[in-house]
């Protein structure tokens, strides 16, 4: 089933690990076969993924979007997922769903999984003073 995705003038996304821009006004691109997209709103990058939960995604989605090399990034990602249940055993069913869909190769409904793990941690985080 095709994709139609809706980008505004200026609007970043990556499809299957190239950065785009959209330089014109809004556009509408359909895409007719598979393939890695990811919206700016959902990208990480090094610099803004500076919690233990946000490196957890980044490494997820660099599994997305780099499929040659998930191999790699998964084992990054996996050791960052302990590492904040540890931390945080209450997101262990977040967790648990993000798995599920990593071991079905669902990685892009894993990144929506995750991004609920960075929420959880923000939510955890706001009561520390």
């Amino acid at each position: 089933m095709p994709l139609k995705l809706s980008v505004s003038k200026g609007e970043r996304f990556i499809v299957n690990g190239v950065a785009i821009r959209n330089a014109g006004d809004s556009a509408e691109l359909v895409f007719e076969n598979q393939a890695q997209i990811l919206r700016q709103k959902d990208v990480l990058t090094t610099e803004t993924a500076t919690t233990p939960a946000a490196r957890a995604y980044l490494a997820l989605q660099c599994a997305y979007l780099f499929p040659d090399k998930s191999a790699h990034y998964l084992g990054h990602f996996q050791g960052y997922l302990d590492d904040f249940l540890d931390a945080a055993p209450s997101a262990q069913p977040i967790a648990d769903e993000i798995m599920e869909n990593v071991r079905a190769d669902k990685l892009y409904q894993g990144l929506k999984a995750c991004s609920r793990l960075i929420s959880h941690e923000h939510e955890a985080l706001s009561h520390v003073v």
